[in-house]
């Protein structure tokens, strides 16, 4: 602005004030203010009141709130030192600041300092309105006095704090000491202080990551002439100038991406979040994430949570490794939600469902041999078969037979409503649960499974896992008794944990999913519980991939970094029978089943072709039938009558048979049978 200009500007705030006190109260009270309530960026604060994610205002600024009492107070001193001394006492326009900055103006014959107060400032970032126009510090004149008469002068002092420019699309002082310094704006140093001084004054010019000088020549500037106020120590100015001035801006914190999203689309309105999350843990596990890419294919991606079970609250949650890369790992998609199928890590719940239904004990012996239900043959992952074993070892071996026979004892109605009753969500791919229920056959999310291992851990009790600072009204449930939630957990413990962990202080599960699609590692100790994904978002296999092998070591890693050392996990409770299969009641020895009395013996015959049902053609040679166990030797029959006896061999060849409905029988050396029915055309 010119000096002639400024001359005007002080004889037309003389003029106003001289129409007389009740003209120009009238003038002031009737100035139309602009919108008070200004846009600042969303916040996502952690259990502790710690930044963990902030989001831009709609156009695309960060804009933070922020009152005086949330700053240095050393900078405000120095602000209102070298902006506006008299900000205090003036209604504000500062009629000396003023004539000072005419007189100097009309001396030098430009420009030395301004007149404008930090509420004419504030005026003018209100309605970003420009300086170098009449019209415009008219109208700040005008709406600074309308400010100071309806506004206290913290109020008018956070307006300026919150939206003075600091470059770029920074916008008040906490968004400038994130940015610059990378700290909240409650402790800063003198320094410090004075480039924040300095650049709303030329905000552009002075960027420290644009032009580093600049920045530092304006900050020394305003510690030159702060010397004198009483405001600085001759020691604080001495080593103000020898701090050196940031060259770069920092990143804004972005922890818990996905979650923080979640939050935000949940409440877009609400000015700050408040999760349960802890930050320094949030910050570990990402990074564990982060790297254990390096040793995982292309596309493979990584998901955990980490939950208080005592409580329900989630400590961190990582979607996925790699939120915004272009990596290919689709890094977008928050894998703590997706549904995906868990392998075997539901098979501690039907475990624990068949000791409390008194189906099984730890010590059961069970049979882990070739089984059919049905069409249904489920197979252990290696193929082979152990024969008989104790239910202890059958789970911390993942064999699929034994739990398979349980659950077909339980029914996989009873299992899906367990699932339900522990806070899940499970989704079928058809109408019906089956069998396979038990080895994955059922979609659940990683929450869910994190979910379902807290209520193991808690007792057998719900615990419903939440990240909403205030805990949900859930009513709680016992799915399990606490006496078989313990077996399962003693069982898991017991598990070799990766290699240089501690032995018996984690009860975990892994698990891998059909075709290698999902590896998963799930646990808990006495205090807290995590689970680890492993994958694909998009669903397409892993070659090699297992749980035990990929997500273990990261789940055990991850409870190291929660904490030096595991919480132990409880007692026993006084109703646990703890004894050796050998002092078992003889219904608990071995695993039969409650049917056991009218089903046939596990090893008699049974007809394995052709199946009951088939329709045929013969032409002349023979009919090829199969079976499997049974004594030799076996006696065929069609329709009552014999037609091969004394055989020894599981296949052969019947001849002879009728067109039409047969009835084909199998005897084998004691007495046992199975029959089937087929059409022979």
């Amino acid at each position: 602005m010119r000096a002639d200009r400024l001359l005007l500007a002080l004889a037309l705030v003389l003029f106003t004030a001289g129409l007389g006190r009740d003209t120009f109260d009238r003038w002031v009270d009737a100035t139309q203010l602009p919108v008070l309530v200004t846009e600042t960026s969303t916040e996502m604060r952690d259990r502790n009141g710690d930044l963990l994610r902030l989001y831009t205002v709609e156009d695309g600024r960060w804009r933070l709130s922020v009152g005086p009492d949330a700053v240095d107070r050393r900078y405000i001193d120095m602000l209102i030192g070298y902006e506006d001394k008299r900000f205090f006492q003036h209604a504000g326009v500062d009629p000396r600041a003023i004539l000072r900055a005419v007189g100097q103006a009309l001396w030098h014959g430009e420009v030395v300092s301004g007149g404008s107060t930090l509420t004419m400032q504030a005026a003018r970032l209100l309605e970003d309105s420009g300086t170098g126009q009449l019209s415009g510090k008219l109208r700040q004149i005008r709406v600074a006095l309308a400010l100071e008469r309806r506004l206290s002068k913290d109020r008018i002092l956070q307006i300026y704090l919150t939206r003075a420019p600091f470059g770029g699309n920074l916008e008040g002082v906490r968004a400038a000491t994130l940015a610059y310094f990378g700290k909240e704006p409650k402790r800063l140093t003198a320094a410090e202080a004075a480039l924040l001084v300095a650049l709303p004054q030329s905000p552009e010019a002075r960027r420290p990551d644009r032009n580093r000088q600049a920045a530092g020549d304006a900050r020394d500037r305003v510690l030159e002439r702060l010397g004198g106020a009483d405001i600085l120590s001759e020691s604080e100015i001495t080593a103000a100038y020898s701090e050196p001035v940031p060259f770069a801006r920092k990143p804004f914190p972005a922890l818990a991406p996905h979650l923080t999203d979640l939050a935000l689309a949940e409440s877009p309105v609400a000015p700050r979040h408040t999760l349960t999350l802890d930050r320094t843990l949030q910050q570990s596990v990402e990074s564990l994430a982060k790297d254990s890419l390096r040793t995982l294919p292309e596309g493979v991606s990584v998901a955990l949570v980490i939950a208080d079970h005592r409580s329900g609250e989630i400590l961190a949650s990582v979607g996925s490794a790699s939120y915004a890369s272009g990596d290919g790992r689709q890094g977008y998609v928050d894998m703590t939600r997706a549904l995906r199928s868990p392998g075997s890590t539901l098979k501690p719940l039907v475990y624990a469902m068949g000791f409390d239904r008194g189906l099984a004990h730890p010590q059961t012996l069970i049979n882990d041999r070739p089984v059919a239900f049905g069409s249904y043959a489920p197979q252990n992952f290696d193929g082979a078969f152990r024969g008989e074993l104790s239910v202890t070892d059958a789970l911390r071996q993942s064999l699929n037979i034994p739990v398979i026979l349980l659950l077909n004892e339980i029914g996989p109605a009873h299992l899906m409503d367990a699932l339900r009753k522990s806070g899940l969500a499970p989704e079928l791919p058809g109408d019906q649960p089956g069998l396979a229920v038990a080895l994955g056959g059922v979609g659940v999310t990683l929450t869910d499974l994190v979910q379902l291992y807290a209520m193991l851990a808690n007792e057998g009790r719900t615990r419903p896992l939440h990240w909403h600072d205030s805990p949900p009204t859930t009513p709680i449930h016992n799915v399990i008794s606490r006496s078989a939630a313990w077996q399962v957990g003693d069982i898991l413990a017991g598990l070799t944990p990766p290699p240089g962990a501690p032995r018996g202080r984690i009860a975990y599960k892994t698990g891998t999913s059909y075709g290698h699609r999902d590896a998963w590692a799930v646990g808990f100790d006495g205090a807290h519980v995590a689970g680890v994904w492993i994958g694909r978002a998009d669903g397409t296999p892993v070659p090699g991939a297992f749980g035990g092998d990929l997500a273990a070591p990261i789940l055990f890693e991850a409870f190291q970094r929660l904490k030096p050392e595991a919480d132990p996990l409880p007692p026993p409770p006084p109703e646990t029978l703890i004894v050796s299969t050998a002092e078992l009641p003889q219904p608990l020895k071995r695993f039969t089943g409650r049917e056991a009395v009218f089903r046939p013996d596990e090893d008699a015959p049974k007809l394995v072709f052709p199946p009951s049902g088939a329709r045929l053609p013969v032409d002349g040679i023979g009919l090829a039938v199969k079976l499997r166990d049974g004594t030799p030797p076996f006696t065929w029959m069609a329709n009552g009558a014999a037609v091969l006896t004394g055989i020894h061999r599981r296949d052969t060849v019947l001849n002879g048979l009728s067109r039409g409905y047969s009835t084909l029988s199998v005897i084998d050396a004691e007495g046992r049978a199975d029959r089937v029915t087929v059409w022979i055309d």
